[in-house]
């Protein structure tokens, strides 16, 4: 009971630190190909030499060439690290600092999913402490004096929303636990949407993505933290753009268009990061997905839909505000039946999806280490309403699909 109280007492306490977080905001270029105007970009902004950071992958995709050839083009010096496999250590930002003197950058451009910005987010920023390890700078906050390097986004995929957050998880060893820093000071100056390097993306990335994405939105919308219209419509657009656009590009894969609005999604999705944090949604994903190495997308589709239904009355308003701006109700309609329409329209989704049927996956046996584990997490984050540990225990039934949700009361 302490610790529920404790956790009710201290729930509007992130919000109000994330607040006095300066936030990136950055410019915005998209289209197809449109990472062929990096050079321009960086002329306009007065570098002379930019490193590019990218994966294995991407590298042997050649997807760095256009990017290399219109910084020479447009007289700038431009070399290449492409390390980055998997999760990004210490050691990869490292390697990716000394690249960056080699050439005496003065801009990091970041070409790649989660993995290659987070690192890059991590070595434009210890370029500015190049006498301390990476490893020192794994702090909860890390303040940058007169700001990081400046850094250029130009995501490679569409629903973490790294390309604008200030947060960054790198892994302290090969063999180490990851380590999640929040960056006072970071330096995202222009992010580069190209749907040429979403097109060709598998389907089942393109619908992790894409409910991840939808799962910044929604948690956004529905936070305890007060944000300017602005904002809120930004998660709200998020939320609608995913709606529409991720049954289109699962159907049609090199639909452009509709590439291009689920990156706008993702960016959206950041910004709510950044603003309005997520929620128990996040919390629940992040212990199931990292018990049972489940993906990250695969794990939020497991635990949105019970975990919204549950709070839906906490928040009923806002979800029926959403609705009507997705255009599933009428603004005349009962917020109960707006809301309602809203989570048929999400069940929908994530039936679209077609993520493994799991089945009964989770042990009784392993409850209380998640309940701990998402109880730890939620501190972190924004939610609406504060679960008890017997609320957490009856939605980890529901998700393990033992039964529907129902009313649970005490800790």
């Amino acid at each position: 009971m302490a610790s529920y109280v404790l956790r009710k007492t201290i729930r509007r306490l992130p919000g109000v630190v994330i607040k006095a977080v300066p936030k990136p905001h950055p410019e915005i270029t998209e289209g197809f190909q449109a990472r062929q105007k990096t050079g321009e970009i960086c002329r306009e902004r007065g570098y002379q030499s930019c490193l590019i950071v990218t994966d294995q992958t991407l590298f042997s995709l050649k997807f760095h060439e256009i990017i290399v050839e219109s910084l020479e083009e447009n007289g700038i010096k431009a070399a290449v690290f492409h390390d980055i496999h998997s999760e990004p250590t210490v050691g990869i930002v490292e390697a990716g600092e000394a690249a960056a003197l080699a050439c005496g950058a003065d801009c990091v451009i970041a070409l790649g999913g989660g993995s290659v910005l987070d690192a890059s987010k991590m070595i434009v920023s210890g370029l500015r402490f190049h006498h301390l390890k990476a490893k020192s700078l794994m702090h909860k906050f890390l303040y940058v004096p007169h700001k990081s390097l400046p850094m250029i986004s130009v995501p490679s995929t569409a629903g973490t929303g790294a390309e604008i957050t200030v947060g960054a998880v790198i892994k302290k060893s090969d063999e180490g636990a990851k380590g999640s820093t929040v960056i006072v000071g970071l330096n995202i100056v222009h992010v580069i949407l190209d749907s040429e390097l979403t097109v060709n993306a598998p389907a089942g990335v393109t619908a992790a993505c894409g409910i991840d994405a939808l799962s910044h939105g929604l948690e956004g919308v529905v936070a305890s933290v007060h944000v300017p219209d602005a904002d809120m419509k930004e998660s709200m657009e998020c939320v609608r753009l995913v709606l529409e656009h991720l049954p289109i590009v699962l159907k049609t894969p090199d639909c452009e268009a509709s590439r291009l609005a689920m990156s706008r999604a993702a960016l959206y999705g950041g910004n709510a990061i950044n603003e309005q944090l997520a929620g128990y949604v996040h919390a629940f994903a992040h212990a199931i997905g990292a018990q049972y190495h489940i993906p990250h997308g695969a794990a939020i589709a497991l635990s949105l839909l019970p975990v919204m239904r549950y709070q839906k009355e906490a928040c009923l308003s806002r979800l029926a505000e959403l609705a009507v701006y997705c255009g599933l109700a009428e603004e005349q309609a009962a917020p109960e039946t707006a809301a309602d329409n809203l989570m048929d329209a999400l069940d929908s989704l994530i039936q679209t999806c077609d993520f493994p049927d799991r089945g009964a996956f989770i042990p009784q046996e392993d409850y209380p280490l998640l309940i701990k584990r998402i109880t730890d997490d939620s501190i972190n984050y924004s939610a609406p309403v504060v679960f008890s540990r017997a609320e957490i225990s009856a939605l980890l039934d529901e998700i393990n699909g033992r039964k529907e949700n129902g009313d649970v009361h005490g800790d």
